[in-house]
């Protein structure tokens, strides 16, 4: 940025602030005493491919159409602002366009704002009864931005070409005009933000966004709810709730996936619970490794650790196919060594495994417990493998009968995290036997536990450093 520029936009500032403090619906959007949280968790986050799955009237609509505007003008509150934005409003079709994007982008567009306004049916002088194509916007650096308008009812072929900063999908858009906006923003390293109701069940954005299959670190989603909105009354939450069923409320309450809760098996796992930031974990808590092996399909491997409440902390994941047990057991062997983990018996690294591995085949002389044993780690096949027993006790530990959560994943364990939100019942009441690998490897390794009791006491000081103490010397043993 030029600083002609820079001081043409401080000016510019200098001015919105000046206006703001005569009123103006933009400037009142999340700045008085009451605010809508987890709108500003939206605004505030820095990935690229940003998803509200919301409810009806839960706030999810304002977030996006707040979130175009703040770019185009280049008064992003919390990300870099640029002159001479060019961003696309999807929607569904010109209807819902005229009645929901388009309309939330006039509720908070100052009309002095507007350089010129391109009609695609209607008239200039009243663009809010019409349907507009192009909105051309002043923004604080001294030029001016373009608000483009777009329906799903074009075709792909009508999303090509462009060059783009941002793409806002008001509702879930088809998934050849998802990936062919992803393109349209890749040269300018542009965002891409949705807005949605997920009414349409398990679909691709299920998998890419939700699951974010890809692991990919510039998604990031967040559920809002009636609840969320702290701009709706506890009345009119307890009318709406009462006039819909149950699978309703899961999509139009909760902006929850449908098919989802009547299906997928860990029902009592929360994201916003149960997945945490990383931290120093205490080496007195290390407790073990499991694995479930696979050679072409994924070998799955994590680190758990124990506090002094009996909480369970997955701390740390290998996660990887197509690679040899050799390669398996570098790579498992480099995460021992970056946490300090404890050496067993013998100098090799424990771990579970499951049974299978003991078994030797006419394409190996050595099982795969044995190629383990021979790059240092020893691997223990005495698992409990029941499914049943396994999934309720893992259930227990997600959340007990007081709802308190006792285990808690680190979110770089993506892995680990995308396989519970994708694990669903079957035929037969079994789970569907699918990318579960993550899943067998957890059951293997609280299965190995007693059942979760929490402290019968409260325990003082000196007991506390006692229980420590016992967790040093039982490690100290393991490395001898």
């Amino acid at each position: 940025m030029t600083k002609k520029l820079q001081k043409t936009a401080n000016l510019y500032k200098l001015y919105l602030e000046l206006s703001r403090r005569k009123g103006g619906k933009l400037s009142k959007y999340n700045s008085g005493s009451v605010k809508h949280i987890k709108q500003l968790e939206f605004h505030k986050c820095q990935k690229r491919n940003r998803w509200v799955f919301g409810g009806n009237r839960t706030g999810k609509t304002e977030c996006g159409a707040v979130e175009a505007i703040w770019l185009a003008r280049g008064c992003h509150p919390y990300r870099k602002n640029k002159p001479n934005v060019c961003g696309w409003v999807v929607s569904l079709s010109t209807k819902v366009q005229k009645e929901v994007a388009q309309q939330k982008i006039f509720d908070y567009l100052d009309r002095s704002w507007i350089e010129e306004i391109v009609m695609h049916s209607g008239k200039k002088d009243a663009p809010e009864y019409g349907v507009v194509d192009t909105l051309v916007i002043k923004n604080v650096f001294g030029t001016t931005s373009k608000i483009v308008f777009k329906t799903c009812e074009e075709g792909r072929d009508k999303f090509q070409g462009a060059s783009l900063d941002f793409v806002w999908f008001d509702e879930e858009p088809p998934k050849d005009i998802y990936f062919e906006c992803k393109m349209r923003v890749m040269d300018k390293c542009g965002d891409i933000f949705g807005t949605m109701t997920p009414l349409l069940g398990l679909t691709f954005v299920y998998d890419e966004i939700y699951l974010n299959a890809h692991n990919d670190d510039e998604v990031w989603c967040e559920f809002f709810s009636w609840e969320d909105n702290p701009f709706l009354s506890s009345e009119e939450i307890a009318r709406l709730s009462s006039s819909l069923s149950a699978e309703s409320l899961e999509s139009r309450k909760y902006g929850r996936f449908t098919d989802i809760a009547s299906s997928q098996v860990y029902t009592e796992f929360d994201e916003s619970v149960n997945v945490v930031e990383p931290f120093n974990v205490p080496k007195d808590w290390y407790d073990k490794i499991s694995i479930d092996p696979g050679l072409h399909n994924p070998l799955s491997c994590h680190f758990y650790a124990v506090d002094n409440d009996n909480n369970i902390y997955v701390i740390a994941e290998h996660y990887a196919s197509n690679k040899t047990v050799e390669e398996h057991s570098i790579a498992i062997k480099s995460i021992c060594k970056t946490l300090d983990w404890p050496v067993g018996f013998g100098g090799n690294y424990e771990a579970l495994i499951d049974s299978a591995a003991s078994q030797r085949t006419l394409a190996s002389e050595k099982s795969v417990v044995e190629l383990f044993y021979d790059y240092g780690i020893s691997v223990n096949p005495n698992v409990n493998k029941d499914l049943f027993s396994g999934i309720s006790r893992v259930k227990r530990y997600f959340k007990d009968a007081n709802n308190k959560p006792h285990i808690f994943i680190f979110k770089t364990c993506v892995n680990l995290i995308r396989e519970i939100k994708g694990y669903f019942w079957g035929q037969n009441d079994a789970p569907i036997k699918r990318d579960d690998h993550a899943l067998d490897e957890l059951r293997y390794y609280i299965m190995s536990r007693p059942e979760y009791s929490p402290p019968t006491e409260n325990l003082n000081a000196i007991q506390k450093d006692k229980r420590k103490l016992y967790r040093k010397i039982k490690n100290s043993k393991m490395r001898l």
